[in-house]
C-alpha cells in the first residue's frame, strides 16, 4: 500500500477529493488534503483558520494505484496522477510519509499551530509538530505568526509556509 500524489485545480482540492474516493470506492483506502492551522487578523482580533498545506494536490492511500489512475479519468475535473518519466504511478517514499504523519494529525491530517521562543539567534519549540524539527526552519515571520520550513516533497526541494507563533523573545 502506498499513498500517491493527484494533481487537481488549485482552490478545488476538497472537492476533487471527495469526487475521486466517490468514484473509486473500492480502491481508496484514505483520499485526504493536508492543512495546516494558521492565523490571521480581522477586525484588530487574531483568528485560526485552515489553510492548504500543498495547495493543487490531493493525497490518496491506496494499493490499487492502476484502479486510481482510471478513475481519474471519469472524475469531471482536471485530475492528473505524478508520475515518473516512464508513465509510472510513483508513491511518495516511506520518507516523505513518516514526515507527513509526523507534522499531521493522523485522523484529520491537519497540522496545528506550534509555540516557540527566540533565544538569541536560535528558535526553541515548545509545543506543536515542529517540535524537533527546528533545523528545518528557514524563515519566521513573527508579526503573521508564520514559519517557512524546507523539506523534500514530490521528488523536489519545497519550503512550505506552517503556523508559528513566537510566544517570547529572550
Amino acid at each position: 500500500m502506498g499513498v500517491f500524489v493527484v494533481q487537481v485545480v488549485g482552490g478545488q482540492e476538497d472537492r476533487a477529493a471527495a469526487l475521486i474516493a466517490k468514484i473509486a470506492q473500492g480502491a481508496v483506502d484514505d483520499c485526504f488534503v493536508p492543512k495546516r492551522e494558521v492565523t490571521h487578523r480581522k477586525s484588530g482580533q487574531w483568528h485560526r483558520i485552515l489553510e492548504k498545506l500543498f495547495p493543487g494536490y490531493v493525497f490518496v492511500r491506496t494499493s490499487a494505484p492502476k484502479q486510481i489512475r482510471e478513475a481519474l479519468g471519469r472524475v469531471p475535473a482536471f485530475t492528473r496522477m505524478l508520475t515518473s518519466a516512464g508513465d509510472t504511478c510513483l508513491p511518495l517514499t516511506a520518507d516523505e510519509v513518516a514526515w507527513i504523519n509526523a507534522i499531521t494529525n493522523v485522523d484529520t491530517h491537519v497540522m496545528e499551530m506550534s509555540e516557540g521562543v527566540i533565544e538569541g539567534d536560535c528558535v526553541m519549540v515548545i509545543r506543536g509538530p515542529l517540535k524537533g524539527h527546528e533545523a528545518r526552519i528557514t524563515r519566521i515571520d513573527r508579526h503573521k505568526r508564520l514559519a517557512w520550513v524546507d523539506m523534500d516533497m514530490f521528488g523536489r526541494h519545497k519550503a512550505i509556509r506552517v503556523g508559528l507563533e513566537i510566544v517570547s523573545k529572550k
